[in-house]
């Protein structure tokens, strides 16, 4: 089989260039290759928002500038106002929760002071209840005038 081919070079508008290489083999057909026209091939992407627009030059006295330029400022102003009351709100919440937080410790302390006091009232209680319960193996035997009668 022989292989006869032939390449055609163009640059494209984004100076980029594109070979076309025609192969005359078994019916295999070759994907064009893209390659820098630039030698240290380090050129930019163009971003697909900007490749239709052309580089026209922007009157800065015309009426269509003005009113984007003002549109865009309204837009930054409104912009820092949100993030400067969102910035604000933040820190409302922050004062709000060590507020909370620390009305939380304070009444944990109490409650902590309350066990350990109704805590100490049980066992003294439960002391002495064991004092005064005698062992069920050691019973005394005592008199009672009114039940010997009988």
């Amino acid at each position: 089989m022989s292989k006869i081919s032939q390449q055609n070079t163009a640059t494209d508008a984004n100076g980029v260039s594109v070979i076309h290489t025609q192969a005359h083999t078994s019916g295999l057909q070759q994907v064009p290759q893209l390659v820098p026209v630039s030698p240290g091939g380090g050129g930019k992407a163009v971003p697909p928002s900007k490749q239709g627009k052309k580089n026209s030059f922007v009157d800065r006295n015309s009426d269509e500038y003005r009113q984007r330029r003002e549109r865009n400022n309204m837009a930054v102003k409104k912009s820092r106002l949100k993030s400067k009351q969102k910035a604000q709100d933040t820190l409302q919440r922050v004062n709000q929760l060590k507020e909370e937080n620390e009305r939380l410790e304070a009444k944990i302390k109490l409650l902590t002071k309350e066990l350990s006091v109704l805590k100490d009232l049980f066992l003294e209680h439960a002391h002495n209840l064991a004092d005064n319960v005698q062992p069920v193996g050691t019973e005394t035997t005592t008199t009672n005038p009114e039940s010997s009668g009988q």
